[in-house]
C-alpha cells in the first residue's frame, strides 16, 4: 500500500494534515466555503482569490478564512 505524503498546515488556529500538493482551492472546497463570502489570508497575506488555484500549500503554512456575515 502507497502512503500519500501529508503535510500539516493551520486553518483558523486549528492543525490538520492534507496531501502534499494540495491547492488553496481545494482547501476551500473541501471545508464548504462559499467562495464569495470569504476573505482568505495565507502566511499573513491576504490572497486574490482569483490565483487560489494556483496556489499550493506547504508545510507549516498558516491560513486565516474570514467569513462575511450580513446583518443590520
Amino acid at each position: 500500500m502507497k502512503v500519500k505524503n501529508k503535510i500539516k498546515i493551520t486553518v483558523n488556529g486549528k492543525q490538520m494534515q492534507v496531501i502534499s500538493k494540495f491547492s488553496l482551492k481545494s482547501l476551500i472546497t473541501k471545508l464548504k466555503m462559499p467562495l464569495n463570502k470569504i476573505a482568505i489570508e495565507l502566511n499573513k497575506k491576504i490572497i486574490d482569490k482569483k490565483r487560489i488555484s494556483k496556489i499550493f500549500l506547504q508545510n507549516g503554512d498558516q491560513i486565516e478564512i474570514v467569513h462575511f456575515i450580513g446583518g443590520g
